[in-house]
């Protein structure tokens, strides 16, 4: 079977991220929130969501850029979080300060999505899976912290 690159895939939103500035929430579509049932168990989840915002056939032709938290340092999208990507597929970890299932709110303490962002799909946190005991990362990242709840303490 060969790889083709005009292979397209259909994804539809399953809610949208909103976000005052100082509180965001995940607003889940009446036909998933089924879907939502027992991740109230689990503290975090991932949030799988599309940068529609910088989804433009420029930003989806650009390969490398100058991550903002490393000066001078020129890297491959592959290798950083920019939301510039071929596909502008993005995730964050998020902790979720409770849950509305019949309404399909979650309060999120953090999520670095613009209001109005599409969610492509949701992931409980797994700390068996969705974490390494000891992970290699360029210089220009070493001296981040090691926990994410201590990186919303800096500026980074």
């Amino acid at each position: 079977m060969s790889e083709k690159s005009n292979v397209t895939f259909q994804m539809h939103p399953i809610g949208y991220v909103r976000s005052n500035g100082d509180r965001s929430r995940l607003e889940i579509l009446e036909p998933y929130r089924p879907a939502m049932e027992a991740l109230d168990r689990f503290s975090h989840v991932i949030v799988v969501w599309w940068a529609s915002q910088l989804d433009t056939e420029e930003a989806r032709n650009l390969m490398q850029c100058m991550p903002p938290y490393a000066d001078g340092e020129i890297a491959g999208v592959f290798a950083c979080r920019s939301p510039y990507r071929p596909n502008p597929v993005a995730l964050s970890v998020c902790e979720m300060i409770s849950m509305d299932a019949a309404n399909g709110l979650i309060p999120v303490q953090y999520i670095d999505a613009e209001d109005g962002t599409p969610i492509v799909d949701l992931k409980a946190y797994f700390p068996v899976s969705d974490r390494v005991r000891q992970a290699r990362v360029p210089e220009w990242c070493q001296d981040w912290p090691e926990w994410v709840e201590d990186a919303h303490l800096l500026e980074i």
